[in-house]
């Protein structure tokens, strides 16, 4: 496992063509290593050898692949410490979450898409004779971010490995570290030479290159809606699949009847996590106007309760951003706020007090904000959240929907009937209810800009899966 070779065909092999990228760690702004950043001759490379290995592995049966699935599984919970340790050091991901969710993503979708396979009906018959036969679609492009490492590497590589697909994996510059380790850990695992590869590179260069490819059959990319764009237009020439999960500004619909203190903590706490780099935070919170004074009190609070530090140190406290251009991003944003006139609330600019390096942001919330203000409109990918009130049901439904993005929703109310009915009216992805979290298994994506296709459990493996149509005489 070496950041200056790539896995292809079963092999740690030297890139083609490549440059140094440097890997910094965002507490500290120190080089921890420096990856290989490949070309269009790495991405051939990769793809002839899954093109090779799609004609035997293709033909496996369900039981084998299982098997191997099994076998990640174990080597998933054996070197979950492992992962948990190089997402913190590469994109600064508290050690303590790092283990509970950057890291268990593995082991969690990993068992949810074992479940799944196993129930999945491989063929079909239709009230009129017909039977329908699933098959792997073939060689598969698989694009990841920084924000969620493995989480979306395994939402990716494993229903494709699942469906009997092969594939190269693209994941982001930035956090090299993880998706090294998980390629070494589906080698240890068995599977056949050239199943699945991995060449590091950047979007414009080894993306577009797998998006452009011939023999690509599919692409899966997650990442901003700018990007995915990008993707979908390279893809389009060759029409091959695509599927992508991209960007968010997730409503947060509070109404008056819920449990005020409770709801609106637990809402700040989750607009926050993972420093707000997450692409279904909830980060535009409506409020009742009737409670949006009590409102406005607990989310200063909450916000101001929030700890920021050391992400290799345990405990509950907010990492750094990613890297210096995310942090001068966000900086910009919360300058836009202010300039747009809205209420600072809690945090704001610069670093938060006693850190004078590494990518660290005060936890920021502002109030009296209008749903036209850019801060209510763009992606911050921060920990920034806005408030604006609402003063009717019909009104929180128009101001949630106006929005480009549909990838998650949160509504927080003690009435069931009015939950079960805004949810009907939201359109997004996913409704989360009170506090109800996402689980392993449940489809994952989204509507209008946030992108298509879904990934997770039985309907992730369907999105790398052919649908054939037998006719008998």
């Amino acid at each position: 496992m070496e950041l200056g070779r790539y896995y292809i065909g079963g092999e740690w092999v030297e890139p083609r063509s490549a440059r140094d990228f440097p890997v910094l760690n965002p507490a500290t702004e120190a080089r921890i290593g420096t990856v290989a950043l490949g070309g269009a001759d790495d991405v051939d490379a990769a793809v002839a050898a899954a093109r090779r290995a799609f004609e035997g592995f293709s033909r496996t049966g369900r039981d084998e692949r299982i098997s191997l699935l099994e076998r990640l599984l174990a080597l998933s919970e054996e070197r979950r410490e492992e992962l948990a340790q190089a997402m913190t050091a590469e994109m600064g991901a508290p050690i303590t979450m790092s283990r509970a969710a950057q890291a268990e993503a593995a082991v969690g979708h990993l068992g949810a898409v074992l479940d799944a396979l196993r129930a999945q009906e491989a063929r079909v018959s239709l009230p009129n004779g017909d039977v329908l036969v699933r098959e792997p679609i073939g060689v598969c492009g698989l694009i990841t971010p920084w924000n969620w490492p493995i989480n979306q590497i395994a939402l990716k590589v494993l229903p494709a490995l699942a469906a009997g697909c092969t594939c190269v994996l693209k994941p982001s510059e930035h956090t090299p570290l993880s998706a090294a380790v998980y390629a070494q850990m589906i080698h240890d695992a068995g599977f056949p030479a050239g199943v699945f590869n991995l060449v590091h590179g950047d979007g414009p260069t080894v993306g577009a290159a797998l998006s452009r490819h011939p023999d690509v059959d599919m692409i899966s990319f997650t990442g901003s809606t700018r990007a995915g764009v990008a993707v979908a237009r390279d893809a389009a020439e060759t029409v091959k699949r695509v599927t992508l999960e991209l960007g968010g500004k997730s409503p947060n619909l509070v109404f008056a009847d819920c449990d005020l203190k409770e709801r609106v903590t637990a809402s700040v706490r989750e607009c926050m996590f993972n420093t707000g780099q997450s692409c279904d935070a909830p980060t535009r919170m409506l409020v009742e106007r009737r409670c949006y004074t009590e409102a406005l009190k607990i989310a200063k609070s909450a916000a101001e309760g929030l700890s920021v530090g050391d992400p290799a140190r345990e405990g509950d406290q907010i990492g750094p951003l990613f890297d210096r251009t995310q942090f001068e991003r966000v900086q910009a944003m919360i300058r836009t706020g202010i300039e747009e006139g809205a209420t600072l609330l809690a945090g704001g600019l610069g670093r938060p007090e006693g850190f004078d390096r590494g990518w660290f942001v005060k936890p920021t919330v502002f109030a009296d904000v209008r749903n036209d203000m850019a801060i209510a409109r763009q992606e911050i990918f921060g920990p920034v959240l806005v408030i604006i009130p609402f003063d009717a049901e019909d009104e929180a439904v128009r101001l949630a929907n106006d929005t480009p993005y549909g990838l998650a929703a949160y509504v927080q109310t003690g009435n069931l009937a009015r939950a079960e009915r805004v949810a009907a009216r939201l359109r997004a992805g996913a409704i989360h209810i009170n506090g109800g979290a996402f689980n392993y298994g449940s489809p994952f994506g989204g509507y209008k800009q946030s992108g298509n296709g879904r990934e997770g459990g039985l309907m992730g493996i369907e999105d790398y899966q052919e649908v054939k149509t037998l006719h008998f005489g």
